[in-house]
C-alpha cells in the first residue's frame, strides 16, 4: 500500500485528489492533507509518507519546489509528483533540479493523474515536454527565444538593464535590443506593461 499525502491549498482540488486516491484504494492510501509546502516537510518528516502531490504554489506563498527539495533531502526514498495549473516557464527545471519525479499540469496535461502516479510509483519519471503555451499580448509564449524570457524573469525580478546585462555577461545595447523585441512582440508600450503581462498570465513566478 502507498501511503499519499496531498499538497494543496484549494479545496477543490484536494477533493479532486482524494477521490483518485480513493478510486484506487487498493494500491493508494491518503494520510494527509496539508495547505502550505513548509508543513510537507514536516508531515513527511513526522509521518509514513511514500508519494507526495506537491503543488507548487500553495498557501503563504511558500513554494512547493523548495519544499520537494527539502524532502528529497532527508527522505529520498519518498516519491513526489510536481502538480500546478502555472505556465510558469521555469517550473519544470527547477523541479527537475529539486530532485521531483514527476511532474503533472491540472489542466492541460494528457495522462490522467493516477496513470502518473502508478508510473512514479514504477520508478518512472513523467515530465511533458515543455510548458503550456499561453497568450501574451499580441504574442503567445511559444514565440518568445530562451534568451528573450531569461530577460523577461530579470525584469519581473526588478532588475535595471544594467544589471541584466552584467548577469548575463553581454552588451548593455544587447540587452535593450532583447527587451525591444519582447515589447514588439507583446504589443506592450512599456517595460512595467512587458512586466504586468507577464505576472498576469504567469508566465514568470520567480517568487516560487
Amino acid at each position: 500500500m502507498t501511503d499519499v499525502l496531498i499538497v494543496d491549498d484549494e479545496r477543490m482540488v484536494q477533493e479532486l485528489f482524494a477521490h483518485y486516491i480513493a478510486s484506487a484504494a487498493d494500491r493508494y492510501r491518503l494520510v494527509g492533507t496539508v495547505r502550505d509546502a513548509s508543513n510537507a516537510v514536516v508531515a513527511c518528516l513526522s509521518s509514513n509518507v511514500d508519494l507526495v502531490l506537491m503543488d507548487i504554489c500553495t498557501a503563504n506563498n511558500e513554494s512547493g519546489i523548495a519544499a520537494a527539495s527539502a524532502i528529497k533531502q532527508k527522505c529520498p526514498h519518498i516519491k513526489i509528483i510536481m502538480v500546478t495549473s502555472a505556465p510558469e516557464v521555469s517550473f519544470l527545471r527547477k523541479s527537475r533540479e529539486a530532485g521531483a519525479d514527476s511532474f503533472w499540469y491540472k489542466e492541460v496535461s494528457p495522462e490522467q493523474l493516477i496513470t502518473v502516479m502508478d508510473r512514479t510509483m514504477a520508478g518512472e519519471h513523467i515530465y511533458p515536454d515543455d510548458t503550456p503555451t499561453v497568450p501574451m499580448g499580441e504574442a503567445d509564449s511559444k514565440e518568445f527565444t530562451e534568451t528573450e524570457l531569461r530577460v523577461l524573469s530579470y525584469i519581473v525580478q526588478g532588475k535595471s538593464i544594467n544589471e541584466i546585462s552584467q548577469i548575463m555577461q553581454v552588451e548593455y545595447e544587447t540587452t535593450r535590443t532583447h527587451i525591444k523585441h519582447l515589447k514588439e512582440k507583446t504589443g506592450a508600450a512599456s517595460v512595467t506593461a512587458l512586466c504586468a503581462l507577464a505576472v498576469r498570465t504567469r508566465l514568470i513566478m520567480p517568487e516560487y
